[in-house]
């Protein structure tokens, strides 16, 4: 390899994709095909550095697998950052393999870690975390190693794991700041900055108070009676009811524990749970017979009592009764969710993400460009979306998959 490759690649790895430009720029062989590919994506311009490294692969031999599947791992890596989570993930296996078989540990890594992102995004934490237990991180070098930590961070946020993700993050941060490369380090940033924004919001007795996510954590183990409105479910210590396929015993049983340890009127509750203006007669019949099958889930944990002017709950063992709601009470919350990570999305990869049919995504994206929530650029299939982050919120617990099932 010529010192021009080896210096661009050099100013490429310490994140100067200027410097690396202005060695090989003028040049169209496979390497400089490849570094001037990968010099383009840290400059943002995706479309050109993906034509760059296709163009490398062809202009690589068979016999040069290495090359070649380093190219491969450049692409995935751009299909991630564009969210563009339709990309064959198989490719990226496939150049994985031939980077280990070939002793090219480095890059073999570099591959794990985008496949462990791509589970993250799409929610997919137990495959995440297999991938990421056959990754060694002591022998990587300090970029590397920050990927990594970031990668086991967010695994243990999403796992409401605070101490493990605390402790990952300030490996990250090392790393980072020793590898000396600015965007690694805001990103690192970023991700740390999720650990002191509040995650949830903690309603009990009619007060409202922000939660962080340790105190999230902390929580999972409480004796309350937890109406928690991120799983649909009601919990007292390690015994949980599950309300997620039943929406209206839900509702019933958030208003209820919102309103303890006073009553709820039954004209509120059928406003709440089925969304009347008033309640007539068939209302009535509907919220007896609601009541009594949301008696019967929760037999185990409380009783609801009927009073002078609507229904009370009462917990058998619990002291006190909580809700553990959503930062941001929007219907389609898990959308600007993924959003607000400020990438360009598109309708398909947030489906895919979300795991729900495009359609449905493209009718959740059109009110919330009506009120200015979400923005969009490009036509067709060109066409992405994406929002600032939301303001004073982290939506970690809005992303699929939120929170254990224990």
């Amino acid at each position: 390899m010529d010192s021009l490759i080896t210096s661009a690649a050099l100013a490429l790895a310490a994140g100067d994709p200027l410097g690396a430009l202005d060695r090989v720029a003028l040049r169209e062989d496979a390497p400089a095909l490849a570094l001037r590919g990968i010099a383009m994506a840290q400059l943002g311009d995706f479309d050109r550095a993906k034509l760059l490294l296709r163009r490398a692969v062809r202009a690589f031999s068979p016999k040069e697998a290495v090359a070649r599947a380093r190219c491969v791992v450049a692409e995935a890596e751009i299909a991630l950052v564009s969210r563009d989570l339709g990309w064959p993930a198989k490719a990226l296996d496939a150049a994985r393999t031939a980077l280990e078989k070939h002793g090219d540990r480095l890059n073999a890594a570099h591959a794990g870690h985008l496949k462990v992102r791509r589970l993250l995004l799409i929610g997919r934490l137990d495959e995440a975390e297999h991938v990421l237990a056959g990754l060694d991180p002591a022998p990587l070098p300090p970029a590397a190693r920050a990927a990594h930590e970031l990668a086991v961070a967010g695994i243990a946020m999403r796992r409401l794991r605070t101490r493990p993700a605390r402790a990952a993050l300030e490996w990250a941060r090392h790393a980072a700041r020793k590898a000396g490369i600015p965007g690694l380090i805001a990103e690192v940033d970023s991700a740390c900055l999720a650990l002191e924004t509040p995650a949830a919001r903690l309603i009990t007795q009619g007060r409202e108070q922000p939660l962080l996510l340790e105190e999230v954590e902390a929580l999972q183990g409480s004796p309350a009676l937890v109406v928690d409105a991120f799983r649909y479910a009601v919990r007292v210590g390690r015994t949980t009811v599950s309300l997620a396929s039943r929406p209206v015993l839900f509702a019933l049983a958030r208003t209820l524990a919102e309103a303890w340890p006073g009553d709820v009127s039954r004209g509120e509750l059928v406003a709440r749970a089925f969304g009347g203006r008033r309640a007539d007669e068939s209302h009535r019949a509907r919220l007896r017979v609601e009541i009594g099958r949301l008696r019967a889930e929760l037999r185990a944990l409380a009783g609801i009592s009927a009073t002078k002017h609507g229904f009370t709950l009462a917990p058998r063992q619990a002291r006190a009764v909580m809700v553990l709601a959503r930062p941001i009470e929007e219907r389609h919350a898990a959308v600007l969710a993924l959003l607000a990570d400020g990438e360009a999305w598109s309708s398909s990869a947030l489906a895919l993400a979300l795991g729900t049919g495009q359609r449905s995504v493209q009718r959740a994206l059109e009110p919330l460009a009506e009120a200015g929530k979400v923005q969009s650029f490009g036509q067709g299939r060109a066409r992405r979306w994406m929002t600032p982050p939301v303001a004073g919120f982290t939506t970690t617990l809005l992303l699929p998959a939120p929170l254990p099932n224990g």
